[in-house]
């Protein structure tokens, strides 16, 4: 068992040795921490407080606000997720899901890839559906007619029944209290296609479950695939996935039904 996995990144023995270690840190964190802390004051509904976190983010840096250092770090991680579910069998007839599509940073290669109109994209930030869109016309995806939607919940209550032969939610579950994932996992079976499936990352420990700032949500495996269970859903971990560089986890869902 790695070390890293059981790390508690919540405890004050962790921040004080990160801070220790990295001291060119601590002003930004704490600015972070600032602002965190007013906006979850402001906005006490987790959706509501992470839509105003995207806000703040995405006004400085779109891609920064989707988790990339830089272009080409942002580049790197959308070519990652397109590459891994191009080996798992993507094609362009299929339609695709993707939640918590962001600025497109993996959502343009699967709009280029896919058949007209078969790509979905939905996010909680208006601000980043903006950038999003500037992503659409920079790549000149306009022929593709891809559908980008804001969205309140993961109910997904406005998609058609047993649709999507693809869900896709990279890095959105990392972000998301229990409560959450759990409102997606009971819904989601609804939307797949016969034969569907759908593939979410998360931050993972094997030691305790914890959260930093309410914006990064570490669980553990068999929380996650026993929630899964409960709504009458197969889910695995995908072993593939460690191989890529990438400091999340995989796991993927199918509907037996």
């Amino acid at each position: 068992m790695s070390t890293p996995l059981l790390k508690n990144r919540a405890s004050l023995t962790h921040k004080l040795g990160y801070a220790v270690r990295n001291p060119a840190r601590i002003a930004p964190y704490v600015k972070r921490t600032a602002r965190d802390t007013w906006l979850r004051l402001k906005h006490p509904d987790h959706v509501a407080y992470y839509r105003a976190v995207m806000a703040s983010d995405t006004g400085r840096n779109p891609e920064a606000a989707v988790g990339s250092r830089s272009h080409e770090r942002w580049l790197a991680l959308g070519e990652m997720q397109f590459d891994y579910l191009v080996e798992h069998g993507l094609e362009p007839g299929h339609r695709m899901l993707d939640i918590g599509c962001g600025n497109l940073r993996a959502g343009w290669r699967f709009i280029a890839h896919l058949d007209a109109g078969n790509y979905y994209g939905i996010d909680i930030s208006p601000d980043i559906l903006i950038a999003a869109k500037r992503t659409l016309t920079t790549y000149e995806l306009q022929p593709k007619l891809p559908h980008l939607t804001i969205t309140q919940d993961l109910t997904l209550e406005f998609l058609p029944s047993g649709h999507f032969d693809v869900v896709h939610a990279h890095s959105v579950f990392s972000h998301s209290p229990i409560h959450v994932i759990d409102e997606c996992l009971a819904h989601v079976g609804r939307i797949l296609a016969p034969g569907g499936f759908f593939d979410f990352t998360f931050d993972r420990t094997e030691g305790s479950e914890h959260q930093v700032l309410r914006e990064d949500f570490y669980y553990r495996t068999e929380t996650l695939l026993r929630l899964a269970g409960k709504h009458g859903l197969e889910a695995r971990f995908m072993e593939d996935w460690e191989t890529r560089p990438h400091g999340q986890s995989k796991i993927r869902v199918n509907n037996p039904a």
